[in-house]
């Protein structure tokens, strides 16, 4: 990908996180931060919904040729989330003692979609082998 196209993409994915954070604002959605990054990942927005701490991973689709933008988020990608989320937890006690959701926004064409509780927490155990909840 050359650098015009790749800061088209940055850019129109800018523009579909801010659609997705009015989106949520209209439904009582409080925005803490937006592209959240530390060195385990990002998270495209971060807030309060419904007394949860609500993480949030904005994808988009021009049209459905290439799938649908929820199937996007894949394991590897949730995995990471949540790891952020554990860094975003520690950075900000303030809402640990708050139950933790995660959420996928799908905008596809001119279609929103909001995906409460989209995917559980992932942890690695010592044995390597996975867990959720």
């Amino acid at each position: 990908m050359n650098n015009h196209n790749n800061a088209s993409s940055v850019s129109l994915g800018k523009a579909y996180e801010e659609k997705a954070a009015a989106f949520l604002a209209k439904r009582g959605f409080q925005v803490l931060e937006r592209n959240f990054r530390c060195r385990q990942g990002e998270v495209d927005l971060v807030g309060v919904h419904e007394g949860c701490l609500v993480f949030v991973e904005v994808k988009y689709r021009k049209n459905r040729t290439s799938g649908m933008p929820e199937e996007a988020v894949g394991e590897g990608k949730q995995r990471k989330i949540c790891r952020v989320s554990d860094y975003f937890r520690i950075r900000h006690p303030e809402y640990c003692a708050m139950q933790v959701r995660y959420d996928v926004i799908a905008v596809c064409a001119e279609e929103t979609r909001w995906y409460k509780n989209a995917f559980f927490y992932h942890v690695k155990g010592a044995s390597g082998s996975e867990a959720f909840w």
